[in-house]
């Protein structure tokens, strides 16, 4: 499992410089190279990416979808060597693995992404693939935090009313999300043995891009693969 940050590519600013993400406005060649940089770096030949649309749709893969990939937030594999990807700016990249069932998975959980159940439903397919939710380890990525994720009190208490635990408040005692404690919920919930974190904010953090921070931005990712 490895998570990017913004260093170390050839995208020009706003998206400078390692954008991986295709939709955000950077230019393909440089999304393109970007990928291919991040992929031989991890040793990867191949990489699926998603067409991310908030949703709690997930699917099994055996290969990258090309040029036009589906409308999907969470993907798993048994593929070894063929690499998931999770592109994020604010929203949570969440990987999980379960390596006596030969199962990776990786999912986009964002605001409306988790409201849906994205992150259960990735556990749900793998574990009708073979994979026991007490072997999985998972681990929740960077996003933006539970005291920075500002959003309007009816939002919140919207929120609150399907995941209690995302109420929050931020330094400035105005209403917020802490999506991090609900996806916590959620994995535990569905029986994920080990969780773990990347408890960097997006919004804080430098080394990342946020789409609230900066506006227009690029997209960094989660990775996670089967070694061959």
């Amino acid at each position: 499992m490895r998570i990017t940050d913004r260093h170390g590519g050839v995208s020009a600013d706003p998206y400078g410089s390692r954008n991986l993400g295709g939709m955000c406005g950077d230019e393909p060649d440089a999304v393109a190279a970007n990928r291919a940089r991040t992929a031989a770096e991890f040793g990867l030949e191949q990489v699926v990416f998603m067409r991310q649309v908030h949703s709690a749709d997930v699917r099994y893969v055996r290969e990258p979808f090309g040029d036009d990939p589906p409308p999907l937030d969470g993907v798993c594999t048994d593929v070894p060597g063929l690499g998931l990807a999770a592109l994020c700016a604010d929203c949570a990249p969440v990987l999980l693995a379960e390596p006596e069932a030969g199962l990776v998975g990786a999912a986009h959980s964002g605001r409306v992404g988790t409201m849906s159940g994205v992150v259960t439903a990735l556990v749900e397919e793998m574990a009708g693939r073979g994979a026991d939710p007490a072997r999985m380890t998972a681990l929740i990525g960077p996003m933006a935090c539970g005291t920075c994720y500002e959003v309007p009190a009816e939002m919140r208490d919207e929120v609150a009313v399907l995941l209690p635990e995302a109420w929050s408040i931020t330094r400035q005692d105005t209403p917020a999300l802490d999506l991090r404690a609900a996806i916590t919920s959620q994995l535990g919930k569905a029986g994920v043995g080990e969780i773990t974190h990347d408890t960097r904010c997006t919004i804080e953090s430098a080394d990342l891009f946020s789409h609230r921070g900066e506006g227009t931005t690029g997209r960094f990712a989660g990775y996670v693969w089967l070694e061959p």
